[in-house]
């Protein structure tokens, strides 16, 4: 199978490109000194919550093409922190996922809580347009970037005030965790193929720092499973295509927290 991650972050690379010929970092930096956007820690909210959901806003999917082609960001942002998401997480992959930042700085203005930009993060520019956008953490996906990448990359976001989400997706990317990275997440999609395996969360978790916060990422959509994860020591749980193929996906998330509980 074509190995979807390696496109993308070809296609990032450019597209990137076209953005600082577009708009100069150098004015990027002198925004970022205006910046007055509020902060809301997702390490934070993900320790008080109860939920521990993070609700993605998702249009489509590489592998499933389009999920929700007409969701509008605000009434569905709204609705998933009315229904009790502890943070949320925006797309902002156009050709892939149909996301943009427009997306994320809607989102950022709907609600007041956590924000974070998922995006390929392929180079500093991005950083710093995630922060403008209203975002108050970022993705660092370790398959995406190199260690160094990684580590400076995290370095700079903290600068920012941004937290950042380090995101593996094999025993061999352990080596890129820090003490830096207080939120590390496991994401059960592999990003060559797309395939789910919510088994890869559990299979990595005795690999991971006890002090780091532990989020599970993608294919999680039967809420024994969330238990099962939170029993095992996760604390955060992205969740978006099965809110988001729904026509409500506010209500489908509500629906998901009785059942949790239940």
């Amino acid at each position: 199978m074509q190995d979807i991650l390696s496109e993308i972050i070809a296609h990032k690379k450019i597209e990137v490109a076209r953005q600082k010929e577009e708009t100069p970092f150098s004015l990027l930096e002198k925004r970022i000194l205006k910046e007055t956007t509020p902060f809301y820690s997702l390490k934070a909210a993900l320790e008080q919550s109860t939920t521990g959901i993070i609700a993605e806003f998702k249009r489509r999917s590489p592998s499933k093409g389009w999920i929700n082609r007409t969701a509008e960001v605000t009434p569905v942002a709204k609705a998933y922190e009315a229904a009790g998401a502890a943070a949320l997480s925006v797309l902002t992959d156009e050709p892939y996922f149909g996301g943009t930042l427009a997306d994320l700085r809607t989102a950022t203005e709907s609600v007041s809580i956590p924000v974070m930009r998922k995006e390929f993060i392929v180079d500093e520019y991005q950083i710093y347009d995630a922060k403008l956008s209203g975002a108050s953490a970022i993705l660092l996906i370790a398959a995406a970037i190199t260690m160094e990448e990684s580590k400076r990359f995290t370095e700079l976001a903290e600068q920012l005030q941004l937290e950042v989400l380090l995101e593996l997706h094999d025993e061999r990317e352990t080596d890129y965790i820090t003490p830096m990275n207080r939120l590390i997440g496991i994401n059960n999609r592999n990003l060559g193929s797309f395939v789910t395996d919510v088994q890869k969360s559990f299979r990595m978790i005795d690999l991971l720092p006890c002090e780091s916060l532990l989020i599970s990422e993608s294919g999680i959509s039967d809420p024994q499973v969330v238990r099962e994860l939170r029993d095992a020591g996760y604390r955060g749980f992205l969740i978006g295509e099965n809110f988001m193929k729904s026509n409500n996906p506010g209500e489908s998330l509500k629906t998901f927290l009785i059942k949790i509980n239940s």
